[in-house]
């Protein structure tokens, strides 16, 4: 990334203004060892909530509710968040956050879980947005349980679809790093999806169902 590029991609990262019960719900985020999007990811979330006018979401890695309170900001007063994570304690802060945001409890809905056990029990066709911020290693299987998942023209978000720079270069053969990269083309070739990445924080690939 040249210099100019990469002030720009900061100015853009930095310049959503984010209030108290952002600042807190990130605060929680580094208590419990998680490390949430950033301010840029969070903005496109919201975006892409209110745009899709989506009344049907699904959270697969809740975190400590960063995402999800962004994701709520962007959908409708009628619309609700489901939202999954293996850690309780995560789940805990993320219903503190959601509560601190003034979202009422009905509009979420919190599972613990592994998501390779919960989404094969959510139903076909359901869902307006899916959002994935989970492990690399399951994030194939969840790709596909999300475009399952996903109504006619709904949004499949994958965040560090990037991950951190790595993607990009062709020496780079983590397991991690590996499958994002062929996730990326996967996407890319599917018939069933039009999609874009995005270089909003460490990459956002977004796909939409046709």
């Amino acid at each position: 990334m040249s210099a100019d590029k990469s002030t720009s991609w900061s100015y853009a990262e930095d310049l959503p203004a984010e209030d108290e019960v952002m600042l807190r719900a990130r605060e929680r985020s580094f208590e419990l060892g998680v490390t949430p999007i950033g301010p840029g990811v969070g903005a496109v979330l919201t975006v892409l909530a209110a745009a899709s006018k989506a009344q049907t979401a699904v959270e697969i890695g809740t975190g400590a509710g960063v995402s999800g309170v962004c994701l709520l900001r962007g959908l409708g007063p009628q619309a609700v968040l489901t939202t999954i994570d293996v850690d309780v304690e995560h789940l805990r802060a993320a219903r503190e956050a959601f509560a601190e945001a003034g979202s009422p409890a009905n509009r979420t809905r919190t599972i613990s879980g592994r998501a390779g056990d919960v989404l094969p029990r959510l139903n076909d066709g359901a869902y307006d947005l899916v959002f994935i911020d989970a492990d690399k290693a399951g994030t194939p299987r969840y790709v596909e349980q999300g475009i399952r998942l996903l109504k006619r023209a709904g949004i499949l978000i994958i965040n560090d679809a990037l991950d951190k720079d790595k993607v990009a270069n062709p020496a780079g053969r983590e397991p991690n790093t590996v499958a994002m990269r062929q996730i990326g083309k996967a996407i890319r070739d599917d018939e069933r999806l039009a999609s874009a990445m995005l270089p909003t924080g460490d990459g956002l690939l977004v796909a939409v169902k046709k």
